[in-house]
């Protein structure tokens, strides 16, 4: 992947209506001063930790300090469950990355529910733009997710990661 610029960030809810399996609405919010504590504190599994970051706090670091990522709270209702980011890449391509959901909120659709969401919104922007994302060639689950929604691998790999991309 190029350098990524900062397109700047959100400052209103997205929300596209999904639920979550415990029938809760997901949606993305921007990280604030209320929830900056919650988003930090979001823990993957045990399991996950060679694919992810162990905690939501470094990828609020990574898009505070690296002028690169936009970071979003994930919430299910009114609770903090996760963190996602996007990006614009230099090739006018949105990217979606650092998605982690907290390990006692997996498996209940967050992870699709929070992919659902903002894919499509950043397909919407200004001339269409490819909607990318990258995940560890042995994240199985996560590869099954994605290309569940529509993610097909490029045949790129950056930083030891697939590149795929959403096709209609």
């Amino acid at each position: 992947m190029s350098k990524i610029r900062r397109p700047g960030s959100i400052r209103r809810m997205i929300s596209a209506g999904h639920l979550d399996r415990r029938g809760r609405r997901v949606t993305l919010r921007p990280v604030d001063d209320d929830n900056w504590r919650a988003v930090a504190d979001v823990a993957p599994r045990d399991d996950q930790r060679r694919f992810v970051a162990a905690l939501g706090a470094r990828y609020l670091l990574l898009s505070t300090r690296s002028e690169v990522w936009n970071s979003l709270a994930v919430y299910a209702d009114e609770t903090v469950v996760g963190h996602v980011m996007w990006g614009v890449d230099d090739d006018g391509s949105h990217w979606i990355g650092g998605m982690l959901v907290d390990a006692a909120e997996q498996g209940q659709g967050v992870g699709r529910a929070t992919v659902q969401t903002l894919a499509p919104w950043l397909a919407a922007k200004a001339g269409n733009p490819p909607v990318r994302l990258s995940y560890h060639p042995d994240n199985t689950q996560a590869a099954a997710l994605y290309e569940s929604l529509g993610f097909h691998p490029t045949g790129a790999i950056d930083d030891e990661e697939l590149i795929a991309e959403l096709t209609p």
